[in-house]
């Protein structure tokens, strides 16, 4: 069977057009020295892509190709066989009925595997296709939350253990029978460990989400979210109210959306932790945002810039007066950078005052004015009443409307320095978005002094730090040449992801009186690009193709967070 398709392979491989003979017989002859799957070795020399190889196995085999991220994989399953033995083939038991179980392979070549399951479960054992990375993932997500044992942990845990985790300024609640339960050593131990094992992880989010039968934790690392564990459905209510009480939230209010904050002292640090409580069908689901403002403080040079993009964010931030913009989607960093300077530029001579939703890391010296439109505080009305209390920085958490635009463009001209966000996918786009909203050419020419974009990238693991092969087919697509390239293995650091920690790319330009000219005129944002660009501004892709290049990323995490120009 296995020598039939492998020669079905080679015969399919010939009858394509312009297929590189040479290609195939280097990969012929690396499988007769070293062994392996012929397919695999296909794929890495570059004569086939992942994708064509597993629609071709599938259409041979009679097999059906199949998604694994429309599947929840059943726990019990799992435990059908070792755990040695999954990892080994790569492998996954994804359905059991009566004596049939259907495994996930991306490798049906190896005959020999589905055997081997049977021998040591008696099952029959029918196939169908992932990808290798797919079933990967997948498992990788089961075990890597398989470590988190609450009733084990909870068994083990001393008292010295359990307060690691110590609240900051935590009043005495007068609650009464809720209270009592919720503060029960056993659940104020379990959202203890949540929030441990978070930061053990680098995560930036907690997700709590209640569903019919369980409650699921699940984290947000480097962006990516990823299962943990699932505890009990009758905790629920336990856990989300104990969560409501650190946060000082209403734990008898169910009906409407909720956001609270509290902070901890964890290894040393003090970290914020903003909650955000919405009510579903089976309950309220609470997100945490982890912020750690020791990462406030690193500067410019430490956020993952270039040394030449930096040098004119420095330049910029250098002015007396002026308007500069950050623009890119939620999740791209821009909070994180505008924090950072104005940290830099949080000295007892400056008046700082920021207008936010929602206020996120609160900074000692800086005048922080969360945003309610329920009560009329926008950030328009907000603006005007922080102008009567002479400002010399303002950050507007994002200009939304023509209304705040005016004023914020007026408010830089007459002295102040004002920094806010905008959410166009590049730099130059956010001057035609101010003008969209309404905002006079003449007054944006006056008063823009700087804009950029901005992305967060994932960080290649340095202890598992690798060099691979890119098939030179990719790289021309790419427009790269053929050098030494990097990926991560995966390792218990990075939880065998492979990546550990984001850095940001950037699309910076400080506007030149040019560009200034091309405003006034209403020039389309690709034309102020094609300039900027010619007069030496890196685009988004460059900046992350020149650290790819550099060996701290990977080509596929530069092609997925930014678009071809």
């Amino acid at each position: 069977m296995a020598i039939f398709l492998k020669d079905k392979i080679i015969e399919a491989l010939k009858a394509q057009p312009g297929f590189d003979e040479k290609k195939l017989s280097a990969a012929l002859k690396l499988q007769k020295e070293k062994g392996g799957s012929l397919g695999k070795i296909l794929v890495a020399t570059g004569a086939i892509t992942k994708k064509d190889l597993m629609m071709f196995l599938s259409s041979q085999l009679n097999i059906p190709p199949i998604n694994l991220a429309r599947y929840r994989l059943d726990p019990e399953l799992l435990h059908i066989f070792p755990e040695k033995i999954i990892r080994e083939h790569n492998v996954l038991p994804l359905s059991k009925m009566g004596d049939v179980v259907t495994v996930v392979v991306s490798d049906p070549l190896d005959v020999f595997i589905l055997d081997r399951l049977s021998a040591i479960t008696h099952y029959h054992i029918d196939a169908v296709l992932s990808s290798e990375d797919d079933i990967k993932t997948a498992l990788e997500s089961f075990y890597s939350g398989r470590g988190l044992d609450i009733k084990k942990t909870l068994d083990e845990i001393s008292s010295s253990e359990a307060g690691i985790v110590e609240l900051v300024g935590e009043e005495k609640l007068d609650i009464k029978e809720i209270t009592e339960k919720v503060n029960l050593a056993p659940i104020v131990k379990v959202v203890n460990l949540i929030i441990m094992e978070a930061l053990k992880r680098r995560a930036s989010d907690i997700h709590i989400e209640p569903s019919e039968k369980v409650l699921k934790i699940r984290y947000r690392v480097d962006g990516i979210l990823h299962d943990v564990l699932e505890l009990p459905k009758k905790s629920q209510n336990a856990v989300i109210a104990r969560i409501k009480i650190l946060s000082r939230l209403d734990i008898t209010q169910t009906l409407t959306p909720q956001d609270g904050r509290f902070k901890i002292k964890a290894e040393g640090k003090q970290i914020d932790f903003r909650v955000s409580v919405l009510p579903t069908a089976f309950g309220g689901k609470i997100v945490l945002r982890i912020l750690d403002k020791s990462s406030l403080g690193m500067g410019l040079d430490n956020l993952g810039f270039l040394p030449e993009s930096a040098a004119v964010f420095k330049k910029a931030v250098s002015r007396p007066y002026g308007m500069l913009l950050v623009t890119g989607p939620t999740g791209s960093g821009k909070s994180t950078t505008l924090y950072s300077i104005l940290n830099q530029l949080n000295t007892p001579e400056r008046n700082i005052v920021t207008i936010e939703d929602p206020v996120e890391y609160q900074i000692e010296g800086i005048t922080q004015i969360q945003a309610k439109t329920e009560i009329g505080l926008t950030f328009a009305s907000g603006l005007r009443s922080v102008l009567r209390q002479n400002p010399d920085v303002i950050m507007i958490g994002e200009i939304r409307d023509f209304e705040t635009a005016d004023i914020a463009i007026k408010a830089s001209l007459t002295g102040q320095m004002v920094f806010s966000t905008l959410h166009t996918n590049d730099a130059l786009s956010a001057i035609t978005r101010l003008m969209d909203m309404g905002a006079e050419p003449f007054l944006i020419a006056s008063s823009l002094v700087f804009v950029c974009a901005q992305r967060l990238c994932r960080k290649i693991c340095s202890a598992c730090k690798e060099e691979y092969d890119i098939p030179k087919a990719v790289l021309d697509r790419a427009g790269v040449a053929p050098g030494r390239f990097y990926r991560g293995k995966g390792c218990s650091r990075c939880n065998n992801t492979g990546f550990v920690g984001r850095m940001a790319i950037l699309e910076a330009f400080l506007l030149d009186d040019a560009i200034r000219d091309m405003i006034i005129r209403k020039a389309p944002a690709n034309d102020m690009k094609a300039y900027a660009v010619k007069h030496g501004m890196k685009t988004l892709r460059d900046d992350g193709m020149e650290k790819f290049l550099m060996g701290i990323t990977t080509l596929e995490e530069i092609l997925s967070v930014t678009s071809e120009e």
